[in-house]
């Protein structure tokens, strides 16, 4: 029988509170109980423990049982912290979602983009323009410059259902950090020609850098927000640093 991997119980567990099998400021099972749930070495279950705590979904309290700290977010609100899909994101919502494709072309970093993305000037880009569609309404445009020496033949038809689906899955690339900004931005003629923006004459807009495993930045990404369907969540712990 294969050795079960840790983040295979990562993934399993962390399904397990969201769903509510573990509830807030529940009692987490110990390591031990654990080990015995998913037949392996506490070794493993500790590396795995220690992704939900990185990710703030339980904490160890010295001389104490481990607590489930992870709180159900509203229907409609995306995280900053991780590298979220808009697949797994409107999913996890429990959003009726759907995507067209408004844009798709390859082209060239110029000047202005390469301000704009750290693309070197002339490398190729593919440029994908998506509107997001949730519960019947466009509320999302994302705007994003992919390295094409990096992720392959894509083409309209992976871009309408999930990229990084394509990426991870067929091109077993490892999607590792992502660098954003979160800023508040007046509406540009192109969002109010997709988003069903109304009285709004802003948006809420999150853009990034976003690297893979072996350090290439393949992605520029600007996802822009119609303001009033969205909050941003994240959870952060605090390194405690020695003052002199």
């Amino acid at each position: 029988m294969p050795k079960i991997k840790f983040d295979t119980i990562y993934k399993d567990l962390k399904n397990k509170i969201e769903a509510g099998e573990y509830p807030f400021n529940s009692i987490f099972p110990t390591e031990h109980e654990l080990a015995a749930i998913y037949s392996c070495m506490r070794s493993t279950i500790r590396r795995a423990l220690a992704e939900l705590i990185q990710c703030g979904y339980i904490q160890v309290r010295q001389g104490q049982r481990t607590r489930v700290i992870y709180e159900p977010v509203a229907r409609n609100t995306f995280l900053i912290g991780g590298i979220e899909s808009f697949t797994e994101a409107a999913t996890r919502n429990k959003f009726k979602h759907c995507t067209r494709v408004v844009r798709f072309d390859k082209i060239i970093a110029d000047t202005e983009i390469a301000e704009k993305t750290d693309f070197p000037i002339g490398t190729k880009l593919y440029d994908v323009r998506r509107v997001r569609y949730l519960n019947g309404k466009p509320l999302i445009l994302d705007k994003n410059l992919f390295l094409i020496s990096a992720v392959g033949d894509l083409n309209e038809e992976i871009a309408k259902r999930s990229i990084y689906e394509y990426l991870e899955n067929e091109l077993k690339m490892k999607i590792v950090t992502s660098k954003r900004r979160m800023t508040v931005e007046l509406a540009t003629t192109e969002d109010k020609a997709w988003l069903e923006l109304d009285d709004y004459n802003c948006l809420a807009v999150l853009s990034g850098r976003v690297f893979n495993s072996d350090g290439i930045q393949f992605e520029y990404t600007e996802s822009r927000h119609c303001p009033d369907y969205f909050c941003f969540e994240d959870t952060a712990t605090r390194n405690k640093k020695r003052f002199l």
